[in-house]
């Protein structure tokens, strides 16, 4: 039986490279070599793309050449520069470990709909209005999920500082990873806060700042089923999460813990799990996201945020969650290749 051949897309034209760059990683340790022949396609900080030999330090340099998927669907695979012009390679499924901008929000999920070529993840729609937070909550909202009091304000809008009931957050609508977020206690540091988030994005979030828990849940599959993680519990010892933003992410957060299983009820870690697949369906996510929401005292759950492409790095929360339910990150892998080629034959 010949090997499935995959190639994996990393790196990216976006502050979430190395985040990818080290998720890629995690899934080359994780990567059934007797099953898949893996093609590695690393996107450099400039946009160059490049097909190497996997995503090591040295990815960029050495025998890597170009290449990039080609929207062609006679190719149905990759261009790769040759000393003679360019190699077609096919491809039979593709896993694009892409974070933040031109990741998670459509962008590569329609050129990879354009190839004909199956792939992991959420399709052009999904990632598009996940990555738009003001956009998510409006969907989960209308779909009976609760959310927190925000306003959208775009780069020309001004803020009325006086009309806000603090503390709030301050967000660009459509990032990752806590880049460019704010909290704002006091009406002097709303100018900064927007100045900061729309280093980011032209679109800006103004929220509530919910007083509650911080939960995830690991979610994966499609329509014709789901299973999720076990739920985790941020437990921070000051100011707010920032994710992947800290010195060296590999030797813990700089302020926050992540409990997994959560030390909550089990009354509550079932509400949670299935809001999260509530959530996740009116989003209409397909693979695999991360569902952050709050869990307040008195045990209502309200939507943060969802990851469609949630990091896989050897800190990352997803693949700790999924591990604690029994899946270790190869099965995790597997069943994402699957779903891929199943759901997504086009």
């Amino acid at each position: 039986m010949s090997k499935l051949k995959v190639g994996v897309i990393f790196g990216g034209a976006c502050e979430e490279h190395p985040v990818s760059v080290k998720s890629a990683r995690e899934v080359a340790r994780n990567l059934d070599t007797e099953r898949y022949e893996p093609f590695w396609i690393g996107i450099t900080n400039g946009g160059n793309w490049k097909l190497c030999d996997g995503p090591d330090a040295d990815w960029e340099n050495g025998s890597a050449r170009p290449a990039m998927v080609s929207p062609d669907r006679s190719v149905h695979g990759l261009l790769v520069m040759g000393k003679a012009g360019y190699e077609t390679v096919r491809l039979d499924v593709v896993f694009p470990v892409l974070h933040g901008k031109l990741g998670e929000d459509g962008a590569i999920q329609g050129l990879l709909e354009l190839s004909g070529i199956p792939y992991v993840g959420c399709d052009i729609q999904s990632s598009a209005v996940c990555m738009d937070k003001s956009l998510a909550y409006v969907v989960a909202e209308s779909a009976g999920i609760t959310v927190p009091n925000f306003g959208v304000f775009a780069a020309n809008d001004s803020v009325d500082a006086g009309s806000l009931s603090y503390p709030v957050f301050v967000k660009p609508a459509r990032s990752g990873s806590s880049f460019g977020v704010n909290k704002v206690t006091r009406e002097d540091e709303l100018p900064n806060a927007l100045s900061v988030a729309r280093q980011y994005d032209s679109k800006v979030l103004i929220e509530e700042a919910v007083a509650g828990s911080e939960i995830g849940c690991a979610v994966m599959g499609d329509l014709c089923g789901l299973i999720t993680g076990e739920v985790d519990r941020v437990d921070l010892s000051h100011g707010f999460f920032r994710i992947h933003q800290e010195d060296s992410p590999e030797t813990g957060s700089e302020n926050a813990t992540f409990i997994v299983p959560a030390d909550i009820s089990e009354k509550s870690r079932r509400l949670l799990q299935e809001t999260a697949k509530a959530i996740y369906r009116a989003l209409g996510c397909t693979g695999l996201a991360r569902v952050d929401m709050f869990l307040t005292d008195d045990g209502r759950v309200i939507l943060n945020e969802v990851n469609t492409m949630p990091g896989l790095t050897s800190y990352s929360r997803y693949p700790r969650m999924m591990v604690a339910a029994g899946l270790p990150l190869s099965d995790v892998v597997d069943r994402l290749i699957s779903i891929a080629l199943n759901g997504k034959k086009r």
